[in-house]
């Protein structure tokens, strides 16, 4: 059963940084493809940041993903923060494409999230 486990979120003044990271375990690391995605109250699931370095529009030069193989573990740099990326953000891992996933549905396991709070 491969389990995906994020840490990291909590509240930060806008223009501060956090780090998340979501460790995985129970699965082959490598053979995964890994996103982060986000949810405010409200709006639907978006796609972040997947691949080396595919990110959606808004995160685009603030957000960085990156991936330690030796420690199952995938990373989203979060720098310049604005109040709307106030959200739940997710860690995914899905079976590798041609295109990096940027659909919920692209992935098949889940994290259960954790909280990033940015005050203006």
């Amino acid at each position: 059963q491969v389990q995906l486990v994020e840490s990291g979120g909590g509240l930060v003044q806008a223009g501060g940084s956090l780090r998340l990271s979501c460790a995985v375990s129970g699965g082959t690391f490598t053979h995964y493809a890994m996103g982060w995605f986000r949810q405010a109250p409200g709006k639907e699931r978006e796609f972040v940041a997947g691949g080396r370095e595919t990110y959606a529009d808004s995160v685009k030069g603030r957000f960085t993903i990156s991936r330690d193989n030796a420690k199952n573990t995938v990373y989203l740099q979060m720098n310049s923060l604005k109040p709307e990326d106030t959200a739940v953000y997710y860690c995914a891992a899905g079976r590798p494409r041609v295109r990096v996933g940027v659909r919920s549905n692209d992935y098949d396991y889940w994290g259960q999230g954790t909280q990033v709070t940015v005050s203006s």
